[in-house]
């Protein structure tokens, strides 16, 4: 009998691999970091072989630790950093240049050059994104236009691209299998979501052949098989999302209304919509979810970017050594009542949604003779709570959905004092659950449903526990004046750089 669900969790900064069991809890982890590539100012890239070489050890090295065969496992889910992108040969499987990272900003030209000629409005409509950097299409763009010889062997039909999961699937598959799922797909700028398919029009807009693009499939379901090559027996490939769309499954935020937030570096929240794809007017992004097979309507969501969360924590420690480590700010923001009317705008890097600022900065404002690192440290924590709920506002407004409960992980989950604040500044509960492993925990899920070693939704959402429930003690007025406060502090951040 399988035992367990092996979950591939490829970030950013490093590549994990956990073992889940059949209740759904993490049994083993191993991690390894990689290199990041700064070429120059604004540009990230990885190597793709440091993140495939990476995700290959830590899987072999989970099984090990464990004690565990490859026979054990019943199936292998993918979670993964989104947007990075990555061009191939199809034949060595060697790829034509570096990863690029979905925090490079060097296509910003061509996105400008997009919305001067109102194509922003196209893309919109299509695929429910802004047209920013952020996302693949224009780096698949770049790299057609900037990489030497890679157009002609693209439209060849030589070359495959491939958000990172796809590279995963290929490399683990031993180049059998090109493939990416819905939610990773919506994230490319070059996938109508209405349609589910590549859109023709963007797609000649950004100059991209169509024999690029991978095969989409559904989130949960067989794929295939790993290469026997790589474990002593081959075991399925059955489950496939984003990275904050499998946080949003593993946290079983399965019925429309319902939502996560994800608290690392910035936050990500994250909108249940349903088989509703909600147009939004308030700057957030439309984006599928996931679709658990074929013949099951899929689901779509909202949602929102912080761009500084668990940053600003950081900042404060390492610029400003107002604390010695991250976890130390608790307890001195608990060591005062309120920040006494001192607001903390953590806008570095401009602002994310729903205000979408580039140009505004950080600011501290209400400082007063009394004012001490107390108030500042209270107030680092309540910007977190305060950009949370500017997102979730715009959420209600956009979607008509009402959120009553918010589930919450990632590492600023941990804080009792913040996840207090955030009930209270939201006017709702706030709950966190025991396993915060939520991103590799839906990837599992997706994995093991499409197999069977788990058996229903109805059996996942049992399996989710409460760690602590955060309930709003503050009253309507305060809580009311609190944000008319931040209100006007984030208007003075606003548009500060010419």
């Amino acid at each position: 009998m399988s035992r367990f669900i092996l979950a591939l969790d490829q970030g950013t900064t490093s590549s994990r691999a956990i073992l889940f069991n059949e209740q759904g809890q993490p049994t083993q982890v191993a991690q390894q970091e990689f290199r990041q590539i700064y070429p120059q100012p604004g540009w990230v890239e990885h190597d793709p072989m440091d993140i495939w070489s990476t995700q290959y050890a830590v899987a072999q090295e989970v099984l090990k630790k464990a004690g565990v065969k490859a026979s054990d496992i019943a199936a292998i889910g993918i979670t993964n950093q989104r947007e990075t992108t990555i061009l191939w040969d199809r034949k060595t499987g060697a790829p034509v240049f570096n990863a690029i990272v979905w925090q490079c900003r060097r296509t910003a030209d061509f996105c400008r050059q997009l919305r001067d000629e109102g194509f922003d409005k196209v893309i919109r409509e299509k695929t429910g994104l802004v047209t920013d950097p952020y996302f693949s299409g224009t780096k698949v763009h770049w790299i057609l236009e900037h990489v030497e010889g890679v157009r002609t062997r693209a439209e060849a039909g030589e070359l495959a691209f491939g958000t990172v999961d796809t590279w995963l699937i290929w490399k683990l598959s031993g180049g059998r299998l090109h493939v990416t799922d819905v939610s990773n797909a919506s994230r490319t700028l070059l996938y109508n979501i209405h349609e589910q398919k590549w859109d023709e029009d963007i797609l000649a807009r950004f100059n991209v052949p169509a024999s690029l693009l991978p095969e989409v499939k559904p989130s949960s379901m067989v794929y295939g098989r790993t290469d026997l090559a790589l474990f002593e027996s081959v075991i399925p490939i059955a489950g496939i999302a984003g990275d904050q769309q499998a946080a949003t499954f593993g946290q079983i935020c399965l019925e429309p209304g319902m939502a996560k937030n994800t608290y690392g570096t910035g936050c990500f929240i994250v909108l249940n919509t349903g088989e509703r794809h909600q147009s939004s007017a308030s700057g957030l992004l439309t984006t599928i979810a996931w679709k658990l097979g074929d013949s099951i309507p899929t689901t779509y969501a909202l949602e929102g970017s912080v761009f500084i969360a668990g940053a600003a924590v950081q900042w404060l420690r390492d610029e400003m050594n107002i604390i010695q480590k991250a976890a130390d700010i608790e307890g001195l923001a608990n060591s005062v009542q309120t920040t006494d009317g001192v607001y903390f705008v953590p806008a570095f890097t401009g602002l994310g949604a729903p205000h979408w600022d580039s140009q505004a900065r950080g600011i501290i404002v209400g400082l007063t003779r009394g004012s001490n690192k107390a108030h500042l440290a209270r107030a680092v924590l309540e910007s977190i709570a305060f950009q949370t709920a500017d997102v979730i506002d715009a959420m209600n407004h956009d979607s008509g959905l009402k959120l009553d409960t918010l589930r919450v992980d990632g590492g600023a989950a941990a804080n009792d004092l913040l996840m207090q604040i955030q009930a209270d500044i939201l006017g709702v509960t706030v709950e966190r659950p025991t396993v915060t492993e939520t991103t590799a925990l839906g990837a599992a899920y997706l994995a093991g449903l499409a197999t069977g070693f788990y058996p229903s939704l109805d059996e996942l959402a049992k399996r989710w526990k409460l760690n602590r429930a955060f309930s709003p003690r503050m009253s309507a007025d305060q809580r009311e004046s609190m944000l008319a406060g931040w209100r006007k502090a984030v208007e003075r951040a606003k548009d500060w750089v010419e």
